[in-house]
């Protein structure tokens, strides 16, 4: 956007109070928040990308911007390039490597494109120019600029989405503060550039959510007539027993015990549809994005990188043999 759109967003009440904010509770100095703001850029190209997000596609072409040759082997090569860290992280968090891979190959190709928007034009564009999202994005300004203080970095600096996530597993400000974690214990969590602390940091992140460690994720289901459709209802959270959807003629081949909770969810395809039921460990992944087509994307692509790697293992046994 032009000097003279940022000058209007500077010159609004929106703007005034976001500067009181930052001073009274958070005592930052207002003519350096002020200057600061000289410098950021209010983009609508940023408006735009919010207004078409790809969660908003159908399932079955969503699917294919994931479940990929490239970003399997991607996430096979991934998971041998920090093995140690992964078999560690996994262990003590309880939250399997292959889903700690996929969220980051789902994110950002495994750190290869980690956005290219300055974090804070991006929080600004969206906290002042996007009225529907302003009270959620100017609070994780608040965040960001809170966060470049403690880290003692250039605000202007750090770059990332149209939304404003960073790094390589695409923490907002906010979750950076609350989540971000120090694998190697230097004292810093580079979510940026150290493997192992992106590693860590989603682990964190799920295991603060309540991850249940060795619990099932979600399994496809079967369903016979109309009764069904009673239960697909609005929500990500487990509603409903299995028990009381096996009376609405819902079926599955795993085995699922009788009172657990779970969610029924429909997978649009070109022709018809595909039914699941989403675990709680399946909400938890929603919980890093709240699509029920960003979960179902790291759960195939954690089984499909997973299981690659175990067959290039066994093939690289028998060939020792």
């Amino acid at each position: 956007m032009s000097i003279n759109a940022r000058a209007e967003v500077e010159d609004t009440e929106l703007f005034n109070r976001f500067v009181n904010t930052m001073t009274s509770k958070y005592q930052f100095d207002a003519t350096e928040i002020k200057q600061l703001f000289k410098s950021v850029d209010i983009k609508q190209n940023i408006i735009k990308a919010m207004n078409r997000p790809a969660e908003g596609m159908p399932w079955y072409k969503y699917r294919k911007i994931f479940m990929t040759d490239s970003r399997i082997n991607g996430g096979v090569k991934f998971w041998q390039e920090n093995e140690t860290a992964l078999t560690k992280v996994a262990a003590e968090y309880g939250v399997p490597a292959e889903i700690i891979v996929a969220v980051i190959g789902v994110e950002t190709r495994y750190g290869e494109n980690t956005g290219s928007y300055r974090v804070i034009d991006a929080l600004s564009t969206l906290g002042f120019a996007y009225p529907k999202r302003s009270a959620f994005f100017l609070s994780e300004l608040e965040n960001f600029l809170i966060l470049c203080r403690d880290e003692k970095m250039n605000p202007l600096q750090p770059v990332g989405s149209y939304a404003g996530a960073m790094g390589v597993p695409q923490f907002m400000p906010s979750s950076y503060r609350a989540y971000a974690a120090d694998y190697e214990k230097d004292g810093k969590s580079d979510i940026w550039n150290n493997a192992a602390d992106a590693i860590a940091s989603v682990a964190n992140y799920f295991a603060r959510h309540h991850w249940r460690r060795g619990h099932a994720i979600t399994f496809p289901v079967l369903a016979e007539g109309d009764a069904f459709q009673r239960a697909l209802v609005k929500g990500l959270k487990p509603d409903r027993k299995w028990l009381d959807l096996q009376a609405l003629s819902v079926s599955a081949k795993a085995k699922i015990e009788a009172t657990e909770a779970v969610k029924l969810l429909s997978y649009e395809q070109e022709k018809g549809r595909d039914l699941w039921v989403g675990m709680h460990n399946f909400y938890v992944i929603t919980r890093y994005n709240h699509s029920p087509l960003y979960a179902m994307a790291v759960y195939q692509l954690s089984e499909a990188v997973y299981h690659k790697k175990q067959g290039l293992m066994i093939n690289n046994t028998a060939g020792t043999e």
